[in-house]
Formats: C-alpha cells, structure tokens, sequence
C-alpha cells in the first residue's frame, strides 16, 4: 500500500495483494483492466486528476495516455467524470464523453486502463466482490479468464470420462490482430475484442463456458457434444464474426476468426491436452488460409 505524504493529494492506492483494512465507504476507483490489476484509489478530495505527468492523483504510465487526460470532481448530483481535450479521450462504459456523472459500477476507460467506479454505503463489500470478480473474469471483455477457464474443463473432462461422455473445445484466434492495432491504434483493438465478445456470448449456453483465453485467443467448451456437433457451431461463429458490422468511431474494421477444434478421446487425460489439441487445430486453420474452422 502507497500513502502520499502530507501537502500532496491524499489518494490512497491500494493492491489486490494488500487489500486495505480501513475501508470507510469513500468513494474510489478500482483498476480491473491494465498494468496494476487490482489496485484500489479512495477519492478523498472533491478532485482527482488522472493523466501520464506525475504530477497527478492518479498516474498512468502508458503513451495512450495524456499528461493530464481527465478529472473526478465533485458536483451538485455526485461526482463528474470529465475530460481534459486528451488526444485518445475518455470513455464510460464504451462511450466516448466530454462529461458525465458517474453512477456506482460505472466503467471508465483512459487509453489501455479501465476503473470501475463503487459509490455508496457498500463500499467495502463491491471491493472485495470487485476482487473476487477480478480472479475468475477478464476485465475487458467481461467473459470468464484463462484461469476460471481450466477449472470449469478440469471438472468437465473428470465428468465426461467417469460417464463416457463427449466434450469439445473450440480455439478461437482473431485473424490478423495485429494488423489491426498497427492500422487503427490499440483502442480500436481493445473495441474488436470487445464486440466480439459480445457478440459470441449470445449464443453460449449456460451450461457451456466462453473465456478469453489470452491476448485475441478465446476458447469455447462444448460438453456432451460431438466433433460434427463442434464443427457446426464453429461454423456457425465464425459466420457471425464475417458478417458482423465492426465500427469504430466511424471506422469500419473487417473481422474474421480461424477455429480449432478439439474433442476428448479415451486417451485424453488433463484439460491441457485438449486444450493442446484444439490449439494445434487452430494453426491448421491459420496455416491453410484463416477464416475456417479445422478439427
């Protein structure tokens, strides 16, 4: 935990390794997406700056970032979010804001970091569940992590092997990403990833699991279904994908997806191995042409 010393803005700045045991229901900003995954900054004064100089309550260290981008300040209704004429501007909860009053779960994104904003009498309790939501959740996309994604497959696999039942993953890779930040910038990046993510948690059920498994890698898992029952919905994403209108601040980016498939077999033994196989699949269709789903 970092105090600053007496005269300066008092914002404590706490870690998801320290979480404070003086939390009095200040309002604060929690960073679920960045660098500092976790840290937690109280709003004491009735202003915060946030920008790249040092100089400012909240510092991030990113060249996204302007030297001073935006403000926190107290009003008449609560507190404002506004923006200081940054070059790459200020979003709450995706939307690109001159200025706005922040409601308790509100999202603020300042270039490659985003905050979630916790007011009220239950400060302590949305920290802690905020912390909780962090281990299992990826705080771009708001689909489960990598890590929440191998203990759903591990419980999975246990399952289709004591009953002799079938299960499938799907590796999916956005094709050419990279070209996609270089091109449009990482905030457009960050969008595709974004809307993709949404876009595909609509047609998972609840019984199946979607997770970002990494940079623009996701997985999805199938229980009880079929190499052919996995294909066809591979099938399936992937066209939705193609046929998505991807739009950025008036920027229309063409998206597409490469899908591996992987399916348990009788020698399969760890949610490693599959995932292995469905990631070899994965570079099948990355090599023969993107935009397929191989199995």
């Amino acid at each position: 935990m970092a105090q600053k010393n007496p005269g300066e803005d008092t914002t404590r700045v706490t870690s998801v390794h320290a979480i404070s045991e003086n939390l009095d229901g200040t309002d604060c900003v929690v960073q679920i997406y960045g660098p500092h995954l976790g840290r937690k900054y109280d709003l004491y004064d009735s202003v915060a700056t946030i920008g790249r100089d040092p100089q400012n309550t909240i510092v991030l260290d990113s060249d996204s970032v302007s030297r001073r981008h935006a403000v926190i300040e107290l009003c008449d209704t609560g507190r404002l979010l506004r923006d200081l004429d940054s070059t790459n501007g200020t979003y709450l909860n995706d939307i690109l804001v001159r200025s706005a009053v922040l409601g308790n779960g509100d999202l603020i994104k300042i270039g490659d970091t985003i905050f979630k904003y916790l007011s009220g009498h239950n400060v302590e309790s949305s920290y802690h569940e905020e912390i909780y939501r962090m281990t299992i959740h990826d705080g771009l996309t708001q689909i489960s992590n990598k890590r929440y994604m191998f203990d759903y497959l591990d419980k999975e696999l246990s399952r289709a092997r004591r009953y002799s039942r079938d299960l499938a993953v799907l590796m999916i890779d956005i094709d050419h990403f990279k070209d996609v930040n270089d091109r449009f910038g990482h905030l457009t990046g960050d969008y595709v990833l974004k809307e993709m993510a949404a876009l595909l948690s609509k047609r998972i059920r609840k019984e199946e699991l979607f997770a970002r498994y990494g940079g623009e890698e996701f997985v999805v898992v199938l229980p009880e279904s079929t190499k052919d029952v996995a294909v066809a919905f591979g099938e399936i994403v992937r066209k939705m994908v193609e046929e998505h209108e991807f739009e950025f601040e008036g920027h229309p980016v063409q998206v597409t997806i490469s899908v591996g498939v992987g399916c348990v077999t009788a020698e399969t033994t760890t949610a490693e191995e599959l995932v292995k196989v469905a990631d070899e699949k994965l570079y099948e269709a990355k090599r023969t042409g993107r935009n397929r789903v191989c199995s």
